[in-house]
């Protein structure tokens, strides 16, 4: 009995060995411009949405957040730059008020210099402290290289364009 058993079980193994050899044979290789259509799909998934910051002479580069309210905020920032009069607010952020209501998708977030979030839906916050709040998160400035500085004590205008 034992002997059938394992008989059975070989003989499956087989059936299924040459199945797969089968199904290899029947499927058709795909062209080269259907490859190159993969790779170009890969690509454009995989691809950082960019924006640049100013602050009087200075421009900072971020990579915006994959989410609805940063996905927003880049096709108005397709429309034009968008210039936003911050102040400054328990010494670690400017806020300013973006004029219409982005799509949220708040989380509980502890924030560093250079973050950028939404707040309450039409509230913009630049970062140059920490602070644990929820926002949507829509950017992080790349290099934080005279950041602070640029932000400086009290209000400051900051233009937000697409890159």
């Amino acid at each position: 009995m034992l002997w059938l058993m394992a008989g059975v079980l070989i003989f499956s193994f087989l059936l299924s060995g040459c199945n797969e050899e089968e199904k290899e044979k029947t499927e058709s290789p795909k062209t080269e411009s259907q490859q190159t259509e993969i790779r170009e799909e890969d690509t454009e998934e995989s691809e950082e949405t960019m924006m640049k910051v100013q602050i009087k002479d200075q421009f900072f580069t971020a990579e915006l957040e994959k989410n609805p309210g940063a996905e927003a905020f880049a096709e108005l920032l397709k429309e034009g730059p968008v210039t936003i009069q911050m102040n400054d607010y328990a010494g670690f952020e400017k806020v300013g008020s973006l004029g219409k209501s982005l799509p949220t998708q708040n989380r509980q977030t502890t924030t560093q210099p250079g973050d950028i979030v939404l707040y309450n839906g039409d509230q913009i916050v630049v970062f140059y402290g920490s602070n644990s709040w929820s926002y949507t998160r829509l950017s992080r400035i790349q290099d934080l290289t005279g950041w602070e500085k640029a932000l400086g004590n009290g209000s400051v205008e900051v233009t937000f364009s697409a890159e």
